[in-house]
């Protein structure tokens, strides 16, 4: 998954940052709102975490904008402002959710698990491949009766690709979704990764799920080679 934090606090900038990527979660960042515009615009994100009170373009103003070009990309407004008549205008300028500040990192997380719930086309919290079951909910995974410890990022990875299962994800698209805007596309990243993957999933099981489509990318399906 891949966020956009739109906040011009340093300290709680670096404190939600924190917490999300040891979730496994891809964390860009903004400081203001005209950056936050055009970060929203240029790169499909999961979610957008959003301060009210930024500089250059206010949040409400980012987020009538970035409705009006037709994103439809989940927003959480996080911000000190949370009378009543706040959380109101928020809501009605397109915002799925509202947590005001101070917050608890938990609850933070709970709610952007169920904007990117509420967000997948499939609304799947369970999936399955073959005899591989990927929960994303709880974070588990199972392939058979063998439960497969992940990283963060690991299981990131996993998620993206099952709840695309059956399609060929290029390099690029999974950096867009797994990684930040820092990623150095020509890394071996994602293909050591990818191993690790296969290593934890497929290696001595048959059949193998995650596959390699030559010179396009990466794919997972039980379907026969």
């Amino acid at each position: 998954m891949r966020v956009l934090l739109v906040e011009d606090d340093i300290q709680v900038a670096s404190f939600i940052r924190r917490g999300l990527t040891d979730e496994g979660i891809a964390v860009d960042d903004a400081a203001d709102g005209l950056e936050a515009f055009r970060l929203a615009l240029d790169y499909p994100y999961d979610a957008i975490i959003l301060d009210l009170m930024i500089p250059r373009m206010s949040g409400l103003e980012v987020l009538s904008e970035v409705r009006k070009q037709g994103s439809r990309t989940p927003v959480l407004i996080l911000s000190a402002r949370d009378d009543v008549g706040q959380r109101v205008s928020g809501l009605d300028a397109g915002a799925d959710d509202y947590l005001g500040k101070p917050f608890a990192f938990e609850e933070l997380l709970a709610r952007l698990r169920a904007l990117f719930r509420r967000a997948s086309v499939s609304h799947e919290t369970a999936i399955h491949v073959g005899n591989l079951t990927v929960d994303v909910v709880k974070r588990r995974v199972v392939r058979g009766d063998r439960k497969i410890e992940l990283s963060p990022k690991e299981f990131s990875l996993l998620e993206y690709l099952v709840r695309n299962r059956g399609n060929v994800l290029t390099r690029t698209m999974i950096a867009e979704h797994v990684w930040d805007q820092h990623f150095d596309s020509f890394s071996n990243v994602i293909d050591v990764y990818i191993r690790y993957l296969r290593a934890k999933i497929d290696q001595g099981t048959e059949p193998r799920l995650i596959r390699t489509v030559r010179g396009v990318g990466y794919t997972i399906t039980d379907e026969p080679a």
